[in-house]
């Protein structure tokens, strides 16, 4: 994924002037970021505590297809 579509920058530190650029440079990768940097970690996990039994199911089905190999 990040290598096809870059780093995607959240937090407040993202909004350090020209960390995007320098990851850029450094890395040879886009950089974006986030259309809401404050907020959108926050915003996901409660999106993610909404779907709470299906990212458990999820969770549970991939621990049980690595036992098998």
């Amino acid at each position: 994924d990040i290598m096809d579509r870059g780093i995607m920058l959240a937090g407040g530190g993202s909004l350090l002037q020209g960390l995007d650029e320098r990851l850029r440079h450094e890395t040879q990768m886009p950089a974006h970021l986030a259309e809401s940097p404050l907020t959108c970690v926050a915003v996901g996990s409660g999106r993610s505590l909404e779907e709470f039994e299906a990212i458990h199911r999820s969770s549970k089905n991939s621990r049980n297809r690595r036992r098998r190999y």
